[in-house]
């Protein structure tokens, strides 16, 4: 199948066509800028060099016909007719407790990814432009929800109760939830099939480490915690948002400043975190070249980040009763030997040995970088979120051919 995978933003559309057969990424692009002067659209086809069009673009259907058009052009398309694409893929970033797998979209199923906007404000209601758009532009090809929470919905309910009245969470479903769903399951399973053992017979932490930040504590394939909880501003130092903090501090931010609850919001997810610290960047490879120059804003800002990776390892590992795998992955994981290193500096004492060598080495592509003796297996792994959604989706509109040809059959 060929799999449109769309990740639909408030003003972005990030795209890719994966060929499930191979697992192939036949073209993948973005459009930025949505309903701005010159607008852009990056495309890149896997066999030809990348293109750069400034156009006007004034919405999401006008964003998704031009990636439609794009894959079907001449010059820099991928594919000779619309019938091409089979299916497409939708990144939902909140399914809350209604979906723990992703979902056929039916009017019943957009109805309830409306009902989880409340949860996720700033994100769904972007998701959903997307899923209407492609509605309205390929009406006829079937699409599928894919949650960033579905992952997470497993955990036991003491991992995911927060200290807070009970009837709270029954009335407004008030609870820990978790991100970067498609992320931790991937790699989850690309390190035991690294291992060579099965993912039953594991206990894995993983560590997605981009501008927003998660690590998830999965045991047997399960994911039994992880960092982000109600939204995605808990847990570890991000690049702007503050992670875990007492909520008696913002409170009293908000008495002393005069702050609206907006203000406040934006307080927490756009001024904190690494760039709120360093007062410098939110980027990890500006923090660290402000670090070579002695700065010690940004030296305390990558302190704090590295800790708290390191203290949630030493917390997981603790929880699920072992530890013997450790995967770092997205942006920073994957390309910062350094943010490696110090989040794993005194974890010898669980079996944490990282060969520098190794480490060093692994910059943007995959391997194991611990020593031949650590009990823990270290990791990095490059994600693949697209892949987990083009396959997910071709999963479910497989399913539902099979039922409807099983219904018939009744």
């Amino acid at each position: 199948m060929n799999i449109l995978v769309l990740n639909c933003g408030s003003s972005s559309v990030k795209y890719q066509l994966i060929d499930t057969e191979d697992n192939k990424a036949l073209a993948k692009g973005m459009v930025s800028r949505i309903g701005m002067s010159e607008s852009l659209l990056l495309h890149k086809p896997f066999d030809r060099p990348g293109v750069k069009l400034t156009k006007e673009i004034l919405d999401h259907i006008v964003a998704i016909e031009n990636v439609v058009n794009i894959l079907l052009s001449p010059e820099n398309g991928v594919i000779k007719d619309k019938s091409e694409i089979s299916a497409i893929g939708h990144r939902v970033v909140h399914g809350g407790e209604k979906f723990s797998d992703s979902a056929l979209i039916t009017p019943e199923i957009m109805e309830k990814i409306k009902e989880c906007i409340d949860l996720a404000p700033l994100h769904n209601p972007h998701n959903i432009r997307g899923i209407n758009a492609c509605e309205k532009i390929l009406p006829k090809i079937p699409q599928v929800a894919v949650f960033d929470t579905a992952f997470h919905q497993r955990m036991p309910k003491v991992a995911y109760i927060y200290g807070i009245p009970y009837i709270l969470y029954k009335k407004y479903e008030i609870r820990r939830y978790g991100f970067h769903g498609t992320s931790h399951f991937f790699v989850s399973r690309r390190a035991a099939e690294l291992l060579g053992k099965s993912l039953f017979q594991l206990k894995m932490i993983t560590c997605h480490l981009g501008n927003g930040a998660s690590m998830a504590a999965i045991k047997e394939g399960i994911s039994v915690d992880t960092t982000m909880g109600f939204t995605p501003l808990e847990g570890l130092l991000m690049g702007t948002r503050c992670g875990d903090l007492d909520p008696a501090i913002i409170l009293h931010i908000i008495a002393r400043e005069e702050l609206s609850l907006h203000e406040a919001n934006t307080l927490l997810n756009k001024h904190s975190g690494m760039q709120g610290i360093s007062g410098i960047s939110s980027d990890m490879k500006d923090i660290i070249e402000e670090c070579e120059k002695g700065n010690r804003g940004a030296q305390l800002a990558f302190d704090l980040y590295c800790y708290r990776i390191k203290k949630y390892i030493g917390a997981y590992a603790a929880c699920m009763g072992g530890l013997d795998a450790l995967i770092f992955t997205a942006g920073i994981g994957e390309n910062s030997p350094l943010v490696r290193k110090k989040s794993c500096e005194g974890l010898e004492f669980l079996g944490v040995e990282i060969d520098d060598k190794k480490n060093e080495e692994a910059v943007g592509k995959e391997g194991e970088i611990s020593t031949i003796n650590s009990k823990v297996k270290v990791f990095a792994i490059l994600t693949n979120e697209e892949l987990v959604i083009a396959s997910d989706t071709e999963r479910i509109v497989e399913e539902a051919k099979t039922a409807k040809v099983m219904h018939k059959g009744v």
